[in-house]
């Protein structure tokens, strides 16, 4: 059965989901949801609207937690209930699609870029801090405070307080993981608890401050009369720190190391601006940042040849569909930037989830390797990466660079 915790995996999953790709596409694993390997059944998943993302609904077919999470924090934090989750991310339609249309009403292809300034200076300022030194650590240095800058700067967030926030973001993506032990889920759930109490105070600083940004944009946000409600927002803007931070991070390190192995593609990239487009989905594609995206079963299915109960966990592993040769041919473990369907990658999902932020991940993306491929051109790696070792958002916590 499939094993993430077999000596390696951290560093490079790839052959792992091959040989489960290849042998049993389909499988149920040891610490409970079913794993989906290929990329036909992941979207035909993903795009399933009758499968469902609410992790409520499971338990109210089941009667169970299926990760535990209810059982864990009711024994651990018996003073602090769960509160409801109205994230667009854990949400299905109706609500998801009447959320995801207020928020995306502000979220708008040209007010992304519209940021391709804002973000060329925060990265240039970043690289022209370590660019007497001539090295740095990529996660420290640039990946980790890009993300989180930009979307503090769209938000008009104050600046005080920025290096907390990001702790409580840093902090809580753990609890994506089904791994997650007890210890890490009371740090999780108590930096969750910090974080929407900080915004809380944020959101009412902005009503009574507004200005040209993005958190007063979603406070004015109404469509046919709809507005969001004080829970819905907070719990946007928390999400919009998580899932924004965290994912572009990893998007970063893992394309800059992806391309530190093949010097060919670094080069080809390096001086030819017109393959950018291709070339960063093809880093989301080799290496893919979110590596499994859950759904639930509302009622019994078969997948793959398989009866699945309702109210069971599925877990699409995007990062071994992303490197199916049913789906991008032979060579699919190959990083090629020219590659013409890298695009049908399921990086940012697919279907009603589709990601939100997937314009701003990949700019971000974009600015970033190729600012610093082409200010450092010899750029190289001094050691090999600290692989941060979680299943569902894979990244680094460290890469030592040599800037040459």
């Amino acid at each position: 059965m499939f094993d993430p915790f077999v000596p390696g995996f951290a560093a490079d999953p790839y052959p792992v989901y091959a040989a489960e790709r290849s042998t049993r596409p389909v499988q149920p694993t040891p610490f409970g949801p079913w794993m989906v390997f290929d990329h036909a059944t992941s979207v035909r998943l993903l795009r399933d609207v009758t499968m469902s993302v609410d992790v409520r609904k499971a338990i109210e077919i089941t009667g169970v937690d299926p990760r535990n999470r209810t059982r864990m924090r009711a024994e651990l934090l018996p003073d602090r209930p769960p509160r409801e989750d109205t994230s667009i991310l854990n949400i299905d339609p109706p609500d998801h699609t009447r959320l995801r249309k207020l928020v995306s009403s502000v979220f708008t292809p040209r007010r992304v870029a519209d940021l391709r300034p804002v973000i060329e200076r925060i990265v240039d300022g970043h690289l022209d801090a370590v660019a007497e030194a001539g090295e740095m650590d990529l996660i420290a240095d640039l990946a980790f405070p890009l993300p989180f800058t930009v979307i503090s700067e769209m938000l008009g967030m104050p600046e005080s307080d920025r290096e907390q926030v990001r702790e409580w973001s840093h902090t809580l993506v753990r609890i994506l993981d089904f791994t997650i032990g007890p210890e890490e889920l009371v740090q999780c759930i108590l930096a969750g608890e910090s974080m929407r109490g900080y915004l809380s105070e944020v959101i009412e600083w902005k009503r009574r401050n507004p200005g040209d940004d993005l958190l007063t944009a979603l406070l004015q946000a109404e469509s046919d009369g709809d507005v969001l409600s004080d829970t819905e927002l907070l719990d946007q803007v928390t999400v919009l720190f998580i899932a924004g931070h965290e994912t572009t991070v990893n998007l970063v390190g893992n394309g800059v190391w992806a391309l530190l192995q093949h010097r060919d593609q670094l080069e080809l990239l390096r001086d030819d601006p017109s393959i950018e487009t291709t070339a960063i989905d093809e880093l989301l594609r080799y290496d893919s940042p979110v590596q499994m995206s859950r759904r639930i079963a509302l009622e019994p299915i078969e997948i793959g040849g398989h009866a699945i109960d309702a109210g069971a966990f599925v877990l699409t592993c995007l990062g071994s569909a992303n490197r199916d040769p049913q789906a991008f041919g032979p060579d699919a473990d190959v990083l090629d930037l020219r590659r013409a369907d890298a695009a049908r990658h399921l990086s940012f999902g697919s279907g009603t989830h589709h990601c939100l932020g997937a314009s701003l991940a990949r700019l971000e993306g974009t600015v970033a390797i190729t600012r610093l491929l082409r200010r450092f051109p010899d750029v190289d790696a001094q050691a090999d990466p600290e692989w941060n070792g979680r299943l569902v958002l894979r990244g680094m916590d460290g890469l030592r660079l040599r800037l040459g």
